[in-house]
């Protein structure tokens, strides 16, 4: 079991949200997993620990039929009081999915390995479940924001106490330890801290930009190969009886 999310730590991700000086980088990151995973109206999508509901609102918007789970109960009323019975909503844990297998087009995980207590486990349960792509979204160790967070976690209590930080090779070598050489591109956001005017802004959303890998979020979209059950078949088999006497 990884970190619980308690009411406290729900209350204060959602002001997160809620600080116009947070918003030009909530949209930089909604930006980036919609243009990475392109989902198709009326398809399915599971939101692995989708937290208050804010990355669901882009798939919905998008006509999305979509499914979050998260193991906190606080995050999950906060959800269910912004979305309604727009989203079906799970209490569950992203290492032990209540789901049967290609359930879905698309899972994603966004800021969630994170906080598990078995990140690969997490990404497997994430490929098994869905049968086009996955999209994961982490928090960069190697990004200036990054080194931050974990030096405020030294000194203060906060919720990074709780968390570990990812590299864009950290995820490429779990996936491919997962499911070996299949279609996987990333990018990063972020790559500026601090206040940004408009030409920094500018420089955020170029996709050039975005293939340095030291951005504070990465994102990550994973194309999965199909997958199939199956059983053996016996095949029933008589001998045909020979006639006639054998040569010795």
């Amino acid at each position: 079991m990884g970190y619980i999310f308690d009411f406290k730590d729900a209350k204060s991700y959602e002001q997160w949200f809620k600080d116009p000086r947070n918003r030009f980088t909530s949209e930089l990151e909604t930006r980036l997993m919609l243009d990475m995973l392109r989902p198709y109206r009326g398809e399915t999508l599971l939101d692995i620990g989708c937290g208050i509901g804010e990355s669901l609102k882009p798939f919905l918007k998008a006509g999305l039929l979509v499914t979050g789970l998260d193991p906190s109960p606080y995050m999950l009323d906060i959800t269910s009081k912004n979305l309604g019975n727009r989203v079906e909503l799970y209490r569950g844990f992203a290492e032990d999915l209540p789901f049967e297998d290609n359930s879905f087009n698309y899972a994603c995980l966004v800021t969630t390995l994170e906080f598990t207590e078995n990140p690969e486990k997490s990404l497997e349960e994430a490929c098994r479940v869905a049968k086009d792509k996955i999209f994961i979204g982490v928090l960069n160790k190697y990004a200036i924001k990054g080194l931050q967070r974990r030096l405020k976690g030294m000194f203060a209590k906060s919720i990074f106490n709780h968390a570990r930080f990812f590299s864009v090779w950290d995820i490429k070598n779990n996936i491919r330890k997962i499911m070996g050489q299949i279609p996987i591109t990333w990018r990063t956001v972020c790559q500026f801290p601090g206040n940004q005017g408009n030409f920094t802004r500018n420089l955020e959303q170029s996709s050039i930009i975005q293939r340095f890998p030291f951005g504070a979020f990465v994102g990550m979209a994973v194309t999965l190969v199909p997958r199939f059950r199956t059983r053996p078949l016996a095949i029933k088999y008589r001998a045909k009886q020979k006639t006639g006497i054998v040569p010795g």
